[in-house]
């Protein structure tokens, strides 16, 4: 089977299914430190727990993609969500499959992520890792612990292709 992808903006609606999209955009502030910050409040369900995991904080420094793309595998993390929060403002681009045993090809979606947002997979959420449209760093939350929490599935007889 062959597909080619190509990336829509996202939203929150469309992303719910995967995840959390991190961003202050349409969220209520708490006015805090005399006035002086705002505070955005419970913006992703980071989800590290399961299996005595805890959460780390890390920076990954991802090096820019070019497009169009092949897609040879997909992984999830069963015991844990995991958040990407550009470090600077920026585009990127997540690549999507829900649930499963494997990643469906007829399933698949991407997404476009603006500047100023980030996104927290749920877990179990099929995804391919970090796609960076500039060399640049992104803060990740996720999953340290015991258990394994990170499955990948290689494609092989299909070829998909990420056409930004």
């Amino acid at each position: 089977m062959e597909r080619i992808i190509k990336p829509i903006k996202i939203t929150r609606k469309s992303f719910a299914s995967y995840g959390d999209l991190i961003s202050p955009n349409d969220i209520k502030p708490m006015n805090i430190n005399n006035g002086y910050a705002k505070r955005f409040d419970n913006l992703a369900n980071i989800n590290t727990s399961k299996e005595k995991g805890k959460t780390v904080v890390s920076i990954f420094s991802a090096l820019k993609r070019t497009f169009p793309m092949k897609i040879d595998m997909m992984e999830k993390h069963p015991l844990s969500s995991q958040a990407f929060i550009p470090m600077k403002e920026t585009t990127f681009i997540t690549f999507v499959a829900p649930p499963g045993e494997k990643p469906e090809i007829n399933k698949i979606e991407s997404f476009i992520v603006p500047p100023g947002i980030g996104i927290n997979y749920k877990p179990g959420i099929w995804h391919f890792p970090l796609i960076s449209t500039e060399d640049m760093n992104f803060l990740v939350l996720d999953r340290k612990g015991p258990g394994n929490n990170l499955i990948i599935h290689n494609f092989k007889k299909e070829e998909v292709t990420l056409d930004y």
